[in-house]
């Protein structure tokens, strides 16, 4: 199923209720550092912390009642978890979610907080998947994949809809790429405006731990469609990125948003999508 403009704007419509309207935000201090005049979509200001809660929320308030009755699962161990699992306490559903033993304390609190059923498991692809299957059989519930889901990845284009709504004539939108459903989200809705995606240099062991995963064969098919260029951020460029945020715009943002900071430099009039900040403050790189 090919995911449309029409469908970003109806997810739009549908999830308005229940999001924020991020703002945009700029600083003469940190277009300096960037060399470009940039506006950010603070969507790490959004609900939970992340842009998650967009496509969250389109996949939730797409169920029929009978289906959402039986509610939502997924495994994760990010910002997709918290996000699906307030999505789910918004509209009084149940949500299941399988993460690993070893989950981050702060990610694991948010998911807590909002009434998720939690199961945990062996931190490998190969448990999560084999364990959510186990939920998904005993309860009924559907499952709602981080970005390989089209009510997702409308959602997720929502962000940069708004975004160009108030700001016109970008020469490009900058979002971090991992599975692909923000930069394809983006892709859709800002067209005919390129759109980059940035990824860390080593997915495996970058601090950037919410771009470990990597595209789908529906993300890459719709990055490939709209000729979406990737480009790559290493650790350094990172941090230096991630340090810029903060001390020139005052925001805090997690390694995950600091790779689209660090790919925007020198491209103009440029929006990025600051797509968290939930950060483990006992990990932070300064």
């Amino acid at each position: 199923m090919t995911v449309t403009r029409a469908d970003v704007e109806q997810a739009a419509e549908r999830i308005a209720p229940f999001v924020r309207h991020t703002p945009v935000l700029r600083a003469d201090a940190f277009d300096e550092w960037a060399d470009a005049s940039v506006y950010v979509k603070a969507e790490h200001l959004q609900r939970g912390g992340a842009f998650k809660y967009r496509g969250a929320t389109n996949a939730v308030q797409s169920l029929s009642d009978t289906a959402a009755s039986r509610g939502v699962a997924a495994h994760s161990s990010g910002n997709h978890a918290g996000a699906l699992a307030l999505a789910a306490s918004v509209r009084g559903i149940p949500a299941y979610v399988v993460m690993p033993v070893d989950v981050a304390a702060p990610k694991l609190a948010a998911v807590e907080r909002a009434g998720a059923r939690i199961t945990f498991c062996e931190n490998s692809l190969e448990a999560r998947r084999a364990k959510l299957a186990e939920v998904l059989d005993r309860t009924g519930a559907q499952e709602v994949h981080p970005f390989d889901d089209e009510r997702v990845i409308a959602g997720a284009g929502t962000a940069a809809l708004e975004l160009l709504a108030e700001v016109s004539e970008l020469d490009v939108i900058v979002t971090p790429v991992g599975g692909g459903g923000l930069c394809s989200g983006t892709s859709i809705s800002a067209a005919p405006t390129p759109v980059v995606g940035a990824a860390p240099l080593s997915r495996a062991t970058s601090m950037a731990d919410g771009l470990r995963t990597g595209l789908s064969e529906r993300t890459a098919a719709i990055l490939r469609a709209h000729d979406v260029e990737t480009v790559v951020v290493d650790e350094p460029q990172l941090v230096e990125a991630m340090r810029a945020v903060w001390e020139h715009l005052k925001q805090v943002i997690e390694p995950s948003a600091a790779v689209a900071f660090a790919a925007a430099r020198g491209r103009g009039r440029v929006g990025v999508i600051a797509s968290g900040g939930n950060v483990d403050l006992d990990a932070l790189p300064f």
